[in-house]
Parts: C-alpha cells; structure tokens; sequence
C-alpha cells in the first residue's frame, strides 16, 4: 500500500477516490439531509404571491347605520421579486406609457421634479413657499421661523416650544411644517429619510466620509439613475418616470417581497390593457381593493376626521414596524386617526405555483384577508344631520337677518350679523355621556381625503384669515378646540357655590343698578342701555332674567345695595367658585376620544403668569418705541432689561419707584419714554395681576379669565340634569367582536343638600317659560318642558384684516390725509431693510412707517380705529324634558350677537331626539354588532 501511495498513478488514484467520496457525501447532504430546505427554495422559484387589501372597518352610528364605508376599485401592483433592473425598468416604462395613455393618475412620491431643464426638491420648494407665504426669507430656519411666529403670535417665553406649537396650533389655527422636538422642517426630516432609502442622506455619506455630504436635487437623480440602472440614452423625463415607479416598489422597505400599489381606482381600459399584454409584464397585476367612502358627504366629518397619506418620516413605524404598505392611507385626525390600528384590517396573501411560462400550476396556501374590526359611535346619525343643518341655516340666516324655518315655528334674526360664521353644538345623553351629535361649522368632505388630497383643495380647507383667531377653518373642530367665555351660562356655577355657602335661594336681593369698582361700572345689560333694574329678585328670578348685579352680591356674600353681608355659614372666592367649575367638568378634560383642547379654570397663579407674559411680549413687539436703538441692536441686553421690568410684576411698586428704576438701572429705555412705559406696566399690567374685585364680578357671570367648549359646557348642563353626577363623555359605544365597553362611574358633585340642584334647575325652567324668560318665545307651544339658559359673551380687541397693508392702503385717508400710500410703502420697505430684526414682516412694517410719517401723531389705536370689533357670541344651554332630562345640548356661535339667536338651533335638537326616541325605541344594539 505505502508503495503503491509514493507511485504517481495510486496518488493520483487516491485523490480520485477522495473527491469521489467527498462528492458523495455532499450529493447525500443536498438529497437526503437538506431535502426539505432546497425543496423549498427550488418550489419559491416558481411561485408567487397574490396579496388582496383587507376591507377596513367600517364606523358606524349607535344604530349601525354606515358614516365611513367602503366601495370597491381597482389597483395597479407591481412586485419586481428577482427580476432585473434592465426588466424592471422596461416594465416600468411601459406601466407609465399605459397609465398616461388611459388618462390615469398614478402614485408619484418621488420629490425630485424638473422645471426648464433645472432640478428640485419638492421638499425644499415646499419650505420655501410656506417661508414666503409667512413673509419670511427663504433662507430662514426651522429654529427661525419658529421664534418669529412666537413674536408674532405674542407666545411668551413662560411656554415651553411644545406648549407654544400647541398654542399656535389650537388658537391661531397656524400649523408649522416644523418639528419642535428636533427644530427641524417636517420636510427636511423627510428628505432626510428619502435619501436615506438610497443611502444618500447626510448621515450616511458623512459615515462614508464623502466630501459633499448634502446632495442637490441634479446630484440625487445622477446617483439614483445609476442606483436603478437607467440606460444613459434614456432622457431625464423618462428616466424619471422609471424613478417614479421603482421608487414606490423601494419604499415597501424590508418588506420589498409585496407588490407596490402604483395607482389607485383605474379605468376599465387600463384593466384590459394590463390583463391581454400579462405574459409581458409579469410584474404588474391588477387587484380589486377597497376604498374609503363617506356616503353622507360632510356629515360627522369633525368626529371622523379624515385619511392621509404615511409621510416619509411615519415610515418606518407605518410600514417597516406595522407592516402597511407604503402608499396606504392611514388616519389622520378624528375617529379614523384614534382607531387606526382597529379599523386597519389584515391582507389576504395567496401562494401559487407557476410552470416556466407564467401559467398557474397549483395553489399551495391562501390566507384570507381579515376586515378591520367595525366602530360603533354613539352618535345619532339623523340628530347629526340635524344639528348640523339646524346650525348652517342658523349661520346663513344670522348674516343677513333672515328667518330660521321650523316645524316647532319660525324664527326671525332681527338684526344682522354678517360675521356669524363659525359655530358648534354638541348633544350629550345626560345618563351616560355619550356623544348623541357633536357638529361644527364650517367643516369638510372627508371623501377629498380618500385616495389623497391635492394641494389646491388642502389650501382651501385653511384658515381664511390667520392673523384672527376666530376665523372660519373647515378642518378645525370648534366643539371640541375652542374655549372662549361661557357668558350667562356660567351662572349655575356661581350658584351651586353660593348655596352651598349658605344662600337661601328664597331670599330676595335688590338689583341696584351698578356697582362702580374704581371708576368702572358692572352692572346688568338693563342698566346699561336705560339706567333700569330688576328690583327684588331670588335665585329663581335672578336666573331668568340674568341679573348681573344678584350674581356680584352672592359671589362675594354682600349685598351691595345694602351694604351688608349676606351671613353665609362657609366662605365663597374665586376658588370656591372654580373647584365647583371643575367638579362640572368644566377646564378639565372630558374623556372624549378625539383630539380637544382644555383650558384650565382661572387661578391667581394663573393670572399673575399670563400678565407677565403679556407685559413681556408687549415690551418685545414694542421695543422699538421703548429703548434706545444700542439696546435694540443687542438681543441679550434687549431681553435681559425685558426680565428686569417684568420681574417687578408680583412686588407691583409704585409708579414713582418704577420711574426711578428705569431712570437709575440703565436697561436702554428713551429717556422721553420713560414715564409712558412706567404708566403702561403700573396701570396697565401690575395693578392688575392679581385677583381683583373687578376679577370676582367677571368671573362670576362667566366672563374674564373663563374659557371652556362647547363639548365641556354640554358636559356641564348634562351634570346638572343628572342629578349632579358628572359622567365622562364618550364617543365610542362598541367595537366589533369585542367585550362591552366598560364605563367609569360618574362622580358626584359635593353638595350639602341635593336640592340645590332643583333650586338651580327651577330657574332654568323660568328661563324657557317665565314671564321674562330670554327663551320664552323661541319655545312657545314647544310640546316638552325645557330648562335653559342664555350667555351672550364678550370678547375684546380688533379684528385683523388678513393684509394689513392692502387695509391701510383703504384706509389711509381717514389714519392721516396727508400721506399718500407710495410714501407709506417706501417707509414701510425702507424698514424692513434696514432693520429686518424688528421689521419682519409687511404688517408690523407698514403700521410703523405710518407712525414714522406723521411725525407721531398717529398711533395704534388710530390705525386700527376703522377695523371691526368682535361682535357678542351667542351660548345657549337646555335639557329636556325639564323634570326628567334626557338629552342637553350646548350651541355657541361666534360672533352671534344676542345669545337668543343660538336658540332655534337647540330647539331643532330636541325636537328631533325626542321624536327619534320613539322611533327606535325597540332597536337593540346587540342585533347589529356580532
């Protein structure tokens, strides 16, 4: 053997023997050992997988009537799986020729666009034109531009940035494209992670040590073509529409293995375009899918909200963490947006076997697609239509005087009011909480939203008018979003404190007229418009008629026309009065499933940050009339003589102490200007930053520092009819497939005595049927006795115009007659130019330089003098039946003028409810959810 081994043929033997074996060995691994492993990857080579689109869950009304449906439409896929770039490429091409023949409008999310030969960034162009629509330079950023809207906006340094994006977003309805979180464009984070997609984001190349690390748009759409393999004779115009589609398929991320939805609700002709020329495109498939439909149109659109597309940077949680496709649309605002996760159903995916030319040999698995679970409200469809109706007649015939139509009578608006735009009315079941209808106008078609919205309809849903915080925004629900004064309406409130402090509601207190608190009068509407009084009065009557003056005397326990006390057992205050707001629910959450925004009730805490916040920003926006231009030119001095001033709030020196201060401490004030700013932060400002009798008397009849919604003011009167337990309120009734929803139970309200609530009550009811009743002929004859009240609120300060200098161009004639506009406008650009740190914008510009030019005597007030005031808003609040409560509904509208115009909307309410009681009054919920 060991011979044989040393000879050249048995060596060359044994290493014929040893691969032999070797060989062997692998071959019996492969067939026997991995059998089950290569018989799988060689069956997925000819395979494929069919994915259908789960239906998503409809949201449906209390009684299972359909408010956001589905309907069927079919979609393009493409699944490039192992194909080629070269195959891809073609087939994308060809897609595109197909869907631009047909008319067809597909995906495109690349934000790379040509405009005359030269390349962009959608993203960049998009920040850039909201920077110019603002007034902004271009080169602003995020950091920037969210300081210049706190200035603006008059948004203390007192809030952090999270607390002044949602000061900015729910009371100025001004939504920044910025993400405070990084101080970063929303739009840029996005190009970020697009580019990142191709590994092409600053980070990456940074990593890679490149030495340019921010592409531009032309530099993108060269490497993305290599990264596609585009032929090079391929045109830039066509290489982009490759792009377009490759870069659908791309975003699928770490799920690229399911087909791409390219377009969405294609025509016929493309369907038998697609299906004739498969055996070309075995890529692309046509699929019936499911699309989001609201068959009634506007109805409950600020309670459903609305869909929209996942954005670059929800990516990674939407479909790489949850599994979505990339063009999915996903909620948004509302119920679609809180229940995301439950409505979103699961793709069916089907497994099949094809020979080598396409054709179905067998199919091995088939899951099918699981619906999403279906929402049941608590709204009443029919109410919802009604309220909603009820309150769009209510607004148009407010405006020109006209007449509200109705069954139940018909009700005329004396006198116009053409700023009546924008409204509420929220109808609460005064057992439960729940939401029976909740509307707000002026609101929107959700259907613009379902299958993407374009960016012409988007603008037109804004705001029409930014620079008011009161003006008409379809998409910003005022039921739930905008606190403001309750008025009248308050005054069950005050009452519940008083009696529990020992009023007897029998007693009879005189109504004399005014009380004069420094040289300010407070008094009863009746006094103010003939000198009258209500006389003697009790609780009762003092709600029916509304007496401001009752309402001094029991919120501080002295009768004011007598001079006396009136010898209560328990002390009453502010706080008194407020902890009993909040055990209404009022500046407290409500618990309702969709976005709301919550004002807390006024504290001296409170009050003491606001004015020191307003002072602040006062001083800042005025800085230039105030301190020296050095001082104005240095923002750390600037800012650091800001605190010091404001910081004298709480000590509230003498005005004398504060002309020294700011002559001796050297904080860069106008010597000539000195005593205006003292007499501005000792009158204006510290006298007023802590609670003042002025502050009881407005609290008292829900004005001053009150400021609650429609939603929580419904809330509130439903409390009282429900025997004082307070009820968190709810949209939600049910969910498919799921066990009852369990319901925390209502708190009591702390009373002494239960019947406080019957004497409260007692003076609603004389508010709808007494002799004097504000609400008496609005139901007259109504068949159910209702209890209500009235609250017509005030709110101060102008109206801004949406351009300030289109307005003082109208109305420079009256400012000053001897100043033509081109010398207005030169002044106004020669600022802006030469001072663009404190001239920001045309509007701020344009007041001053009218300033400048009349040599000072023309003011503020003088220019804004031609602009409106905001007219009264109109509360009206009311349960029925009166003995026995079913449904409250609260009605605010902005701008209404006399809170009897909110009425006929609340009688509609309750008219219909009652008759719709009996109408379903054998419907069980049980039968439609399974």
């Amino acid at each position: 053997m060991e011979k044989a081994l040393k000879s050249r043929y048995g060596q060359i033997v044994l290493v014929v023997i040893v691969l032999m074996v070797i060989l062997f060995l692998r071959l019996f691994v492969l067939t026997v050992m991995e059998n089950e492993v290569w018989k799988e990857k060689a069956t997925n080579i000819s395979t494929k997988s069919i994915y259908t689109k789960a239906p998503r869950g409809e949201i449906l009304d209390r009684y299972g009537r359909v408010i956001a449906g589905n309907k069927q439409a079919f979609t393009l896929q493409i699944n490039a799986g192992e194909a080629t770039d070269e195959e891809v490429n073609r087939v994308c091409s060809e897609v595109v020729r197909i869907l631009e023949k047909n008319g067809e409008q597909y995906f495109d999310n690349l934000p790379i666009i040509m405009e005359n030969g030269k390349f962009s960034y959608t993203y960049d162009n998009d920040i850039a034109e909201w920077l110019t629509e603002q007034e902004m330079p271009t080169n602003f950023t995020a950091q920037k531009a969210f300081d210049e809207l706190r200035i603006r906006y008059e948004i203390g340094d007192a809030l952090d940035k999270y607390e002044a994006q949602s000061e900015l977003q729910n009371v100025y309805k001004i939504y920044p494209p910025i993400s405070v979180k990084n101080m970063e464009f929303t739009k840029e984070l996005d190009k970020q992670s697009f580019l990142g997609r191709y590994k092409l984001d600053k980070e990456t190349l940074t990593e890679k040590k490149e030495a340019n690390t921010e592409l531009s748009a032309e530099e993108a759409f060269e490497r993305l073509r290599t990264y596609f393999a585009i032929d090079p004779m391929v045109s830039n115009e066509q290489a982009r529409k490759i792009m377009v589609i490759r870069n659908e398929v791309k975003a699928m991320g770490a799920r690229k293995y399911l087909p791409a939805s390219i377009a969405k609700g294609i025509s016929d002709n493309t369907i038998v375009e697609i299906e004739e020329r498969s055996a070309e495109l075995p890529q692309v498939k046509v699929v019936s899918e499911t699309m989001r439909y609201y068959p009634n149109i506007n109805t409950a659109a600020h309670i459903i909200g609305y869909l929209g597309q996942i954005s670059e940077s929800d990516k990674e949680h939407y479909v790489d963490k949850l599994g979505y496709n990339a063009n999915d649309l996903i909620g948004k605002e509302g119920i679609e947006s809180g229940y995301e996760t439950t409505l979103k159903g699961k793709d069916g995916i089907k497994d099949v076997q094809v020979n080598a030319i396409g054709e179905l040999v067998r199919t091995i698995s088939e899951t099918e697609p699981q619906k999403g679970k279906d929402v049941y409200l608590t709204v009443d469809l029919e109410l919802q239509k009604t309220a909603e109706d009820a309150l769009e007649q209510a607004l148009k015939q407010i405006q020109v005087g006209g007449t509200f139509k109705s069954e139940y009578g018909n009700y005329h608006y004396s006198t116009a009011y053409k700023n009546a735009n924008v409204g509420a009315v929220v109808a609460i079941e005064v057992e439960t909480g729940d939401v029976l209808a909740l509307a707000s106008a002026p609101d929107f078609d959700p259907n613009l939203f379902a299958s993407g919205i374009s960016k012409e309809d988007w603008n037109a849903l804004q705001s029409q008018n930014p620079r008011d915080s009161m003006s008409p925004a379809p998409l910003y629900n005022v039921a739930t979003m905008t606190p403001v004064q309750p008025g009248s309406t308050f005054k069950m409130v005050t009452a519940t404190a008083a009696l529990e402090s020992g009023l007897d509601p029998n007693r009879k207190l005189h109504d004399g007229g005014v009380v004069m608190v420094g040289n300010r009068p407070y008094a009863c509407l009746i006094w103010h418009r003939s000198g009258g009084s209500h006389g003697n009065i009790d609780l009762a009557e003092a709600l029916e008629v509304s007496c401001n003056y009752y309402f001094y005397d029991i919120a501080t326990g002295k009768d004011y026309y007598k001079g006396t006390k009136l010898g209560y057992n328990k002390p009453i205050s502010i706080d008194i009065i407020t902890s009993y707001a909040e055990q209404y629910g009022l500046g407290k959450p409500t618990g309702i499933e969709i976005p709301e925004r919550v004002i807390g009730v006024p504290t001296a805490e409170k009050k003491m940050e606001q004015m020191k916040s307003s002072l602040r920003t006062v001083l800042k926006g005025k800085a230039e009339k105030y301190f020296e231009k050095s001082t104005l030119q240095d923002e750390e001095k600037l800012n650091k003589s800001i605190d010091v001033i404001v910081g004298w709030t709480e000590e509230n020196p003498t005005k004398n102490v504060v002309v020294k201060r700011l002559t001796e401490m050297k904080l860069g004030v106008k010597e000539n200007m000195i005593d205006s700013l003292a007499d501005l932060c000792k009158y204006t400002y510290f006298n007023y930053a802590t609670w003042t009798l002025g502050d009881e008397f407005n609290i008292a009849i829900g004005q001053g520092e009150n400021a609650y919604t429609p939603l929580q003011m419904a809330n509130y009167v439903a409390t009282l009819g429900n025997k004082g337990v307070h009820n968190q309120v709810s949209l939600i009734r049910a969910i498919e497939d799921q066990q009852p929803i369990e319901r925390e139970p209502g708190t009591k309200i702390e009373l002494s005595n239960d019947k406080y609530l019957d004497d409260i009550i007692e003076g609603m009811k004389l508010v709808v049927n007494g002799s004097k009743g504000s609400l008496r002929s609005i139901f007259a004859g109504f068949p159910v006795e209702v209890a209500g009240k009235t609250g017509t609120a005030e709110k101060s300060g102008k109206i801004h115009p949406p351009d300030e200098v289109a307005y003082i161009q109208q109305h420079l004639r009256q400012i000053n007659g001897k100043l033509t506009f081109e010398q207005v406008e030169t002044e106004m650009k020669r600022l802006m130019k030469a001072e663009p740190d404190i001239y920001r914008t045309k509007d701020g510009a344009v007041r001053q330089a009218v300033i400048n030019l009349s040599k000072g005597t023309v003011d503020y007030e003088k220019i804004d003098a031609y602009k409106s005031n905001y007219d009264n808003f109109a509360w009206v609040l009311t349960m029925a039946p009166a003995d026995n409560p079913k449904i409250a509904v609260a009605v605010m509208i902005v701008q209404g003028g006399t809170a009897g115009y909110a009425a006929p909307v609340a009688r509609e309410v309750i008219g219909k409810y009652l008759q719709l009681d009996k109408t379903y009054e054998n419907f069980s919920l049980s039968t439609t959810i399974q």
